[in-house]
């Protein structure tokens, strides 16, 4: 499925009803490039979780945990992953295989790792169609 956003807002609202629908134990693998809106979608989806509190990328902490949403949002940014086996350190199969949603952003990175039943979102630019033109497509 391929969705066109033109708008911060628009991706926003995306990501609210990908939080809406989420289920325990999915996982979301997002890519794009450097400010193409990761980060705005996933504080979407968190807001869809019922999660209030302040989502931002988790770029030097690799992960960030929130708890208050109706499912646990384990929000990971693997951007600073050297190596995949990193990911060991942190214990990342208690989140990929747990009860709550995780969304990984930069998650190409990590490819090797990510469960078969993984969601995977691509998001992109298109300059020509304007600044805040947005082509996501989630399969």
């Amino acid at each position: 499925m391929t969705i066109e956003t033109n708008s911060e807002q628009e991706t926003l609202e995306l990501g609210c009803r990908l939080g809406e629908q989420a289920v325990s134990g999915q996982v979301f693998a997002l890519e794009g490039d450097l400010g193409v809106g990761k980060t705005v979608l996933t504080k979407g989806l968190a807001e869809g979780l019922g999660i209030t509190e302040p989502v931002n990328s988790p770029t030097f902490t690799i992960m960030q945990i929130y708890e208050e949403g109706r499912l646990p949002l384990y929000h990971f940014d693997v951007y600073r992953i050297g190596d995949p086996e990193e990911m060991d350190e942190i214990g990342y199969e208690d989140y990929f295989y747990g009860e709550g949603v995780c969304l990984i952003e930069w998650a190409n990175l990590i490819s090797e790792l990510l469960p078969p039943q993984t969601v995977h979102i691509r998001i992109e630019k298109d300059p020509a169609r304007g600044f805040d033109y947005r082509r996501i497509t989630i399969l």
